[in-house]
């Protein structure tokens, strides 16, 4: 799909999607046409795993230790049941809602996912594209494939979020907001609970972190700070950077990605990138300031110097946390344990999900993610207290199976079957989901 043809959806549109989008699947199976992609999230996660290498599929689908954390966020949804409401009118449907300051034709915005060139080469140009066609906000991750510059110019006048891993370097924060800002991101999003690289057992058992290969980085290697700071590492003398690698066929074909990779910095083709030291200089720059574990409250009053864009904190998982995220002043709390990819046996978002809401009452907006996996998951998320639903693997599956047309099919199909949890409920609005819309079992 051209960007040209990529518009946001109007709200109306999204009134009745599963009509539209079951009246579609099944009139295209009259001639043989199936989904791009596996409609059941089991099938779609094995579908991803036979598409996509060993390596791209570990750092996906993968969490933390022995993944109890990711078991425990699925296990949450199986707490609540959505009560069955009939002989209510619910022929119009409306699945909008305010988030931001703008009414939004969908509650569900598209997590940050880093590294999406594992899934496919286009990446978040595609994810962008997808989300756009769909009016469904899309958050850039600060680990895109792509610079942001690039994924506007491929979805333009979409709606987007930047996630912000806060680096080492406050000149490099205040860049990166800044280029935010100027291309069009409606707000900063904040990601606190990756200070430290989680223990992450799938990648560790293959020896693989993507980075180290000069893969997601796109977001660094085109921003002018970093490229004084690799500039100034090539300049320093030698340190060091870790033992020798030893040469075997992975090891050069690891080089050839980190060159094709450092390309932006040497303005180069690849023969020349491989003679040059920036690109190597880029990976050990952005290993070495990628985070800090040193970020308290008080650091966080700097992104308001850095941006006017309203700032959202994610990973807020404590309700005290999220009472000191209000007290600091920001304008939206993300409730996130990374999915699972941070800490193992770690609190499942969705058991704090309605204490958080409690304490939040309504001051500001409630993301809410890890373990959706569905639009009936989405309904009972937004029923305890979410105003609005953030997807993330289900969209990289379909991306690595179908491309652009796979992420779209995932991000619609939620959407529809919010929209018949909705009516099959009694409900023809998401203003309506409530406590009073499902049963604890």
């Amino acid at each position: 799909m051209s960007s040209s043809s990529v518009a946001p959806q109007d709200p109306a549109a999204a009134r009745g999607i599963s009509r539209a989008t079951q009246s579609a699947i099944y009139r295209a199976g009259i001639s043989g046409t199936r989904p791009a992609v596996p409609i059941d999230i089991a099938d779609l996660e094995r579908a991803a795993a036979k598409a996509l290498s060993a390596e791209a599929f570990a750092y996906i689908a993968g969490g933390a230790g022995a993944e109890h954390t990711m078991a425990a966020n699925r296990a949450a949804f199986d707490r609540w049941q959505v009560w069955p409401r009939p002989l209510r009118d619910v022929s119009a449907r409306d699945l909008g809602v305010d988030f931001l300051g703008k009414r939004r034709p969908t509650p569900l915005l598209l997590a940050p996912l880093g590294v999406m060139e594992m899934a496919h080469a286009e990446a978040d140009l595609a994810v962008a594209r997808a989300a756009a066609s769909l009016g469904v906000p899309y958050t850039l991750s600060n680990q895109a494939s792509f610079p942001m510059e690039e994924v506007a110019d491929a979805a333009p006048g979409a709606p987007r979020l930047f996630q912000l891993y806060w680096s080492a370097s406050d000149e490099l924060n205040a860049s990166l907001l800044a280029r935010a800002e100027a291309s069009g991101c409606e707000a900063i999003v904040v990601t606190l609970d990756t200070h430290l690289l989680g223990w992450r057992t799938r990648d560790l058992d293959l020896a693989y972190l993507p980075f180290t290969r000069g893969m997601g980085i796109a977001q660094y290697t085109s921003d002018p700070v970093f490229q004084k700071l690799v500039q100034e590492r090539v300049a320093a003398p030698a340190t060091g950077d870790g033992p020798a690698v030893k040469v075997t066929p992975k090891a050069v074909a690891a080089a050839l990605t980190i060159a094709r990779k450092g390309a932006p910095l040497t303005g180069a083709g690849l023969r020349e990138s491989l003679r040059s030291p920036l690109p190597r200089a880029a990976v050990e720059t952005f290993l070495d300031v990628f985070s800090t574990p040193a970020l308290t409250w008080d650091d966080l009053a700097r992104a308001r110097e850095w941006s006017s864009l309203p700032i959202i904190l994610k990973g807020i998982v404590h309700p005290d946390d999220a009472q000191r995220a209000l007290d600091a002043g920001v304008d939206g709390v993300w409730i996130s344990n990374h999915g699972g990819r941070q800490i193992d046996r770690s609190v499942p978002t969705l058991a704090v999900l309605p204490e958080i809401a409690e304490r939040v009452d309504g001051t500001v907006p409630i993301v809410f993610d890890s373990g959706v996996r569905s639009g009936s998951d989405a309904a009972i998320a937004l029923a305890l207290g979410a105003t609005v639903i953030a997807l993330g693997r289900p969209y990289a599956y379909g991306l690595g199976i179908a491309g652009e047309a796979g992420a779209r099919e995932v991000v619609r199909n939620v959407l529809a079957e919010l929209d018949i949890t909705l009516g099959l409920a009694g409900l023809t609005s998401v203003g309506e989901l409530d406590r009073e819309a499902l049963r604890s079992v």
